[in-house]
């Protein structure tokens, strides 16, 4: 991914690395006052884009989609850039790029779906932020069948049990 070249020297254009305390972006700079985006909003945005397209089963891989769920259930845990599961962002003053991380439904046309996330990522982001999106990179890390049981719960995530052996009289 590339970022944008620096302007003013007042505002940060590194690569926004999708942790807490990122550099923002200059969305608006006017005698009224200043208008910055945080790279964390552009990720949050990305996400829920990629979520809303059918076929997406979910984001990350699986080590991250594991630690994802663990830091949900820590308090305070939860929040900030680093929790937004699959999504990678550089954020300079007026271009974003964005990597993906998804998680598929079995059936789905990854070509087809693919391009629907990048159209709607792309849409989402530059119509709520402004920025120019140069690249939307898409990684397909794994396949989701419909038996497989991802709650971890019910019967047939237990393991089968020995009856107890039966007193015949």
């Amino acid at each position: 991914m590339t970022s944008s070249t620096s302007t003013p020297a007042t505002v940060s254009t590194s690569a926004a690395t999708g942790t807490a305390g990122s550099p923002s972006r200059l969305a608006e700079d006017t005698a009224q006052g200043r208008t910055t985006i945080a790279a964390s909003v552009v990720q949050k945005i990305a996400g829920i884009a990629a979520r809303e397209i059918s076929g997406v089963h979910s984001m990350g891989g699986g080590l991250s989609r594991t630690f994802g769920a663990l830091r949900e259930r820590i308090p305070g845990g939860g929040t900030g850039a680093s929790n937004v599961a699959g999504v990678q962002v550089e954020v300079g003053e007026k271009q974003a790029a964005i990597d993906l991380d998804i998680v598929v439904e079995y059936g789905a046309s990854i070509v087809d779906l693919a391009r629907a996330v990048r159209r709607n990522v792309i849409t989402a982001v530059e119509r709520m932020t402004g920025l120019e999106v140069i690249e939307v990179n898409i990684a397909v890390n794994d396949i989701h069948l419909p038996d497989e049981d991802d709650s971890g719960s019910g019967a047939s995530a237990t393991p089968p049990t020995t009856p107890a052996p039966s007193r015949v009289e």
